[in-house]
């Protein structure tokens, strides 16, 4: 049990860390000559970074604001299971961290989708070939992780 509980605590962590680096990073859309990237904040070139031209749309600052909320509540979370973990009486489930946790994956999978939907693939990016760049990867990954540590937190009792 200590070993599970210790492995969850690892890839939470680990997906605190991955929202953080997909948040800040400009690297969610970049051209398939690797010179330039586009992410939440910036458009970057090899010359400097600038403000993207479709700054002022709601569906990025839609994106920007559940990106950070997920970034809370995973933080919320991993504190809260900490807090659990050192209080909560034997055979006591840890439902606060697991729904905080699914909130967190909730947010992620709201904006990951929106970019998705606005920005991945279409004109807005300005790189007619373009791929998909490591932020944007993360994000997909740390939904993935913030669900299966959501249910996990909902399943486990203390022993």
């Amino acid at each position: 049990m200590l070993v599970l509980l210790a492995s969850i605590f690892v890839v939470h962590i680990a997906t605190v860390i991955m929202l953080f680096v997909s948040t800040i990073a400009n690297v969610w859309v970049v051209s398939d000559s690797g010179e330039e990237s586009v992410g939440l904040w910036k458009n970057c070139t090899i010359g400097g970074c600038a403000d993207l031209s479709y700054a002022g749309e709601d569906a990025l600052k839609a994106v920007q604001a559940f990106t950070i909320l997920s970034i809370i509540f995973s933080v919320i979370s991993l504190v809260v299971f900490v807090f659990q973990l050192f209080t909560m009486e034997k055979g006591n489930r840890f439902f606060l961290s697991g729904a905080t946790m699914l909130v967190c994956w909730l947010c992620v999978m709201v904006g990951a989708s929106i970019y998705t939907h606005h920005y991945a693939n279409s004109s807005k990016n300005q790189y007619v070939e373009s791929h998909h760049g490591y932020s944007f990867i993360l994000t997909w990954i740390c939904f993935c992780f913030s669900f299966i540590i959501g249910i996990l937190y909902l399943v486990l009792r203390k022993k």
